[in-house]
């Protein structure tokens, strides 16, 4: 469980108000042809949350939605470039992360998120924020064993060594999910039917009824 209680804002100015905009949320998803909605990858370091997310995010792209992919590396260089990897800092990382993935999907796009978010408080914080549907949680279920053997960016070997700290599966914990709405493994499967397994959710549940046929 994470040891930290969400960010909130305090002392809020009754000057900050909030800005009503000229087209709405429904309008925006009636351009696009398709329901908006969250899909966070979750898994740890070397499971393959990066590689699925991307496949998936191509396919929905081929088919005529509207996305986006927020990876975990790419935002660390710019939004959450102050941010280490204490627990303390990835419940931030995950609360920003939250905030701008609610904005792509108020947009009406299809986003998906490829971070570890290890503790289940963070992702359910998440989910609570968006509107019932929009948010689609993705199991990477990999062994650590088979993450560690892959170990694309030599973290899992700088870990034994002590030369990272609070390192998910590690010595830091991951929870798992317990009821994700697609679960994936990827040791069992390649990159494309994992991918596939998660448009089809799509597909079984309404998400891109107009674009699908």
């Amino acid at each position: 469980m994470s040891p930290y209680k969400a960010v909130e804002t305090e002392d809020k100015s009754s000057d900050v108000v909030w800005h009503l905009a000229s087209v709405s949320h429904e309008e925006r998803v009636k351009s696009h042809g398709h329901r908006p909605a969250v899909l966070w990858f979750t898994g740890l370091s070397g499971s393959g949350k990066s590689t699925v997310a991307n496949a998936v995010d191509k396919m929905l792209h081929d088919l005529g939605c509207k996305t986006y992919l927020l990876d975990g590396d790419n935002v660390r260089h710019g939004l959450n470039g102050d941010l280490g990897f204490s627990d303390q800092d990835r419940v931030e990382n995950i609360r920003r992360i939250g905030e701008v993935s609610k904005l792509f999907a108020d947009a009406g796009l299809l986003v998906s998120t490829a971070f570890i978010s290890p503790f289940t408080v963070d992702r359910e914080l998440v989910r609570g924020q968006l509107q019932a549907g929009q948010f689609i949680e993705v199991f990477i279920d990999t062994p650590v064993e088979i993450c560690e053997q892959r170990d694309p960016k030599g973290l899992y070997k700088k870990a034994r060594a002590g030369e990272i700290k609070n390192f998910t599966g590690i010595d830091s914990a991951y929870e798992l999910p317990l009821q994700p709405e697609v679960h994936v493994k990827t040791a069992e499967h390649s990159i494309e039917a994992c991918a596939k397994q998660v448009v089809d959710y799509l597909k079984s549940h309404g998400y891109l009824k107009a674009v699908s046929s």
